[in-house]
């Protein structure tokens, strides 16, 4: 027992989820490389279907469209508390994160525009997403000591980053929209909501409303997938719509599972891809777009959005959030892309195998950059506040 709740709290740690998410995307790349990759590339594109059910779905949409709701899921009840409890709760608090967010997609998408080119333009979506569990990892891994500030904003700003992510996920990769089904996902998430508020005092009572909870989250997510909305909505409109404890419990219950399971998952099958013959000079403007504008585009948006709530922030009643190098260091870190990232480029080159091979190593190189950076950032940071601490 103490051995499994060992191995829990381990999996629940940032530090983990951020040395699994790399591990599971560098094993990817190497196998993808090696004699095991056409094997393995093969088995990922094998169709599974649910008998009886319109669900037929490769590995790989299996784990990027299915499991990834359970992440989903998360990132929305952390929205909801950090919007009604946290960070967020107040527009005073949100205005600075808020506006270096918008600058943190804006910028990015226009510099993969600048570098990639109208003929690639639906990829923009793909560098302008921050992934909150890496990037709170890096900080976790070589961040002791650092000032508390730099955390709070960081996550608060990843959070918008999250927010403005699903819209695009929502708006923008709908496909084969069905009215039908969307009605049914929806009347689904309705019913989640009502059994989730029923109070229930029995041990019986409250296992038959996880049950049925479960069975109303499968059927709001195959809902949602065949509306057209990417499925992972689903696990978006489930998380805000639970009640919080209830949600903040189930959050809990299930983080072990997608940090240990569902994301490495994802990473790794994700990155499976052979890399082209000829070096750099075999890659084109959708790998150079996203890239560059990961790295250069959070650096240069994230600091001069936050630079600007600065100058105004007393004028309009808000806090200003972090300013100088700490607010470089954030912007840095929030270039990884990875998750998000990643899902994104599925979706952007969906019927294009080979820039969608392009898209996933430029998000793992200028995700790589960015950690390089953003490591070497925070540990002068965190090295500089633990000397002034001494001192003091």
């Amino acid at each position: 027992m103490g051995r499994r709740r060992t191995l829990v709290t381990v999996f629940r740690s940032e530090r983990y989820s951020a040395i699994s998410l790399l591990g599971a995307a560098v094993l990817g790349l190497v196998l993808a490389n090696s004699v095991a990759g056409p094997g393995l590339i093969s088995l990922i594109h094998q169709h599974l279907a649910v008998p009886s059910t319109a669900l037929d779905l490769s590995v790989e949409h299996w784990i990027t469209d299915g499991l990834l709701a359970l992440f989903f899921f998360i990132v929305a009840v952390e929205l909801r508390h950090e919007l009604t409890r946290g960070e967020l709760n107040s527009p005073s608090r949100a205005l600075a994160p808020a506006i270096a967010a918008v600058a943190g997609v804006a910028v990015p998408a226009a510099v993969y525009l600048l570098v990639a080119g109208p003929e690639f333009a639906r990829g923009w979506p793909i560098p302008v997403a921050t992934d909150i569990a890496f990037a709170l990892g890096l900080i976790a891994l070589v961040g002791r000591g650092l000032p508390a500030n730099i955390r709070v904003f960081l996550l608060a700003l990843a959070v918008i980053d999250d927010l403005i992510a699903i819209v695009l996920i929502a708006v923008l990769f709908a496909h084969g929209f069905d009215l039908g089904s969307l009605v049914a996902a929806i009347g689904a998430v309705a019913l989640f909501f009502g059994v989730g508020c029923l109070r229930v005092n029995s041990r019986v009572a409250r296992t038959l409303r996880i049950l049925a909870l479960v069975v109303l989250g499968i059927a709001a997510w195959s809902a949602t997938y065949s509306s057209g909305i990417h499925a992972t909505i689903a696990g978006v409109a489930l998380g805000l719509v639970l009640s919080p404890a209830l949600a903040e419990k189930a959050a809990h219950a299930i983080q072990p599972a997608v940090n240990a399971v569902v994301l490495p998952l994802f990473a790794f099958v994700s990155s499976l891809v052979v890399f082209p013959q000829g070096g750099l000079d075999a890659l084109g403007p959708v790998f150079f777009g996203i890239a560059i504008a990961l790295p250069v585009g959070k650096i240069v948006g994230i600091s001069l959005g936050g630079w600007i709530v600065g100058l105004f922030a007393r004028r309009v009643g808000a806090t200003g959030g972090v300013q100088g190098a700490n607010l470089v260091t954030v912007s840095a870190v929030a270039g990884i892309g990875f998750t998000v990232s990643l899902l994104m480029n599925q979706l952007a080159f969906a019927n294009d195998p080979a820039l969608q091979d392009q898209g996933v190593l430029g998000v793992l190189a200028g995700s790589a950059v960015s950690i390089v950076i953003g490591g070497i950032l925070v540990a002068a940071r965190a090295r500089r506040a633990r000397a002034l601490a001494r001192a003091h």
